[in-house]
């Protein structure tokens, strides 16, 4: 039986939070939010979705502004020469605002491009461990996002992941408390065109975050209750979602999930997935959601396995076994048993939102030592036990 015992109260901190606007029909909020600081703004959307959804185009045309969209649309997570490219164009423009209404990449370029269209700086300036690394001490241009997925929680994180996909690809972090948005609107409308596909990614990614960071070494009495609570709407809801993407209450739901993980990710750190997935979505061309959903089952339970076996009364044993008992909403089982339910609904849902193969996107047994060596040294650093070189060596091999 595992036991865990709760001791003194440990200090911890929370960075700053948007304001959040949470439910159906709370996009009508935008024009108002948007006059608060001007009568500019620049709006960054995805290639296609936002041209095919009629309720963002109705949002556009409600947008009674001088309202410039960004002609460096995203598709796929954002490179530097994108961000760049964006800066140099519209910093005549000048805006008063940024807004995003897009997914995950989209909100993250946003939130690039409104950091640095003040001073006119390259992104490179501050990419963690690629770029120059210089601390970002600008005013960042109010920023507010309107995600239209469910995964990353980019809307509420303090952090642009930017990437060069290639053989001396990375994907890294600009990231500032300055570069949090002013405001965040959730509208569950804006994600029921979502495919179902992704829908599932995302979902996934959501999933992971919330896990990770609860059962990371820096999680705090705060980030738990938050980690907690998107657990149960993604228990109730992930399959949902993807399963009859019309469900507005499972849309709501996972919304409220990915907002809550981007909140714990950023006061918590994540874990081996998120090391792993770095280098994974710098080198090949696999959507960070899916990296997510391939990596999840085995990362949770090598994790498990190495905390049993070295560290048996480690608080994350505890922790996952709560996080099994949630998902699979059976509160009476035993430690031991919550965290067998825990890696069975994994695999299962894995299977069931068909979750891809590493080897899908090319990743081959020769690719496993690049991959352990370039893994990010931050995620790998709050995962809950430091694995071993062979035990992130099985990790890759039984995902291939």
């Amino acid at each position: 039986m595992l036991c865990y015992f709760a001791g003194m109260l440990n200090s911890f901190s929370l960075a700053p939070v948007p304001y959040i606007h949470f439910g159906a029909g709370e996009r009508y909020r935008l024009l108002s939010i948007v006059r608060q600081y001007g009568r500019k703004a620049l709006l960054v959307t995805g290639q296609h979705s936002f041209d095919a959804s009629q309720l963002c185009q109705k949002l556009l045309k409600a947008l009674e502004v001088d309202c410039t969209v960004c002609r460096q649309k995203v598709s796929g997570e954002p490179s530097p020469q994108m961000i760049d490219q964006a800066v140099a164009h519209h910093k005549s423009f000048s805006p008063d605002c940024v807004v995003a209404i897009g997914g995950g990449s989209v909100i993250d370029a946003a939130k690039a491009i409104a950091g640095l269209l003040p001073s006119g700086d390259s992104v490179m300036e501050y990419l963690e461990g690629v770029g120059h690394e210089k601390p970002f001490q600008s005013i960042s241009t109010p920023f507010i996002a309107l995600p239209t997925t469910a995964g990353t929680g980019s809307e509420t994180s303090k952090n642009a992941v930017i990437s060069s996909i290639g053989n001396n690809g990375f994907k890294k972090s600009f990231r500032s408390e300055a570069l949090i948005a002013k405001h965040a609107i959730l509208d569950p409308e804006l994600t029921l065109m979502c495919p179902a596909r992704v829908t599932a990614t995302c979902g996934m990614d959501a999933l992971t975050q919330l896990l990770e960071s609860y059962v990371s070494k820096k999680a705090s009495p705060m980030t738990d209750a938050l980690a907690i609570s998107g657990l149960k709407k993604v228990a109730a809801s992930l399959v949902k979602a993807v399963e009859q993407g019309d469900d507005l209450q499972a849309r709501l739901d996972m919304l409220y999930a990915s907002s809550m993980s981007g909140l714990t990710l950023a006061n918590a750190g994540l874990g081996s997935v998120h090391g792993l997935a770095s280098p994974l979505g710098g080198f090949f061309p696999i959507p960070h959601g899916e990296a997510c959903g391939a990596l999840l089952f085995e990362a949770t339970n090598t994790n498990i396995r190495a905390l049993l076996e070295r560290e048996p009364e480690h608080e994350a044993l505890f922790k996952y076994a709560e996080a099994g008992r949630i998902l699979c909403n059976q509160g009476d089982m035993d430690n031991m048993a919550a965290c067998g339910a825990l890696l069975a609904l994994l695999k299962g849902w894995s299977e069931r939102l068909k979750m891809p193969s590493l080897s899908n996107y090319q990743i081959a047994e020769e690719d496993i030592p690049k991959i352990i060596a370039n893994a990010s040294s931050g995620s790998m650093g709050t995962n809950p036990i430091e694995l071993k070189y062979k035990e992130l060596q099985g990790l890759l091999y039984s995902c291939l």
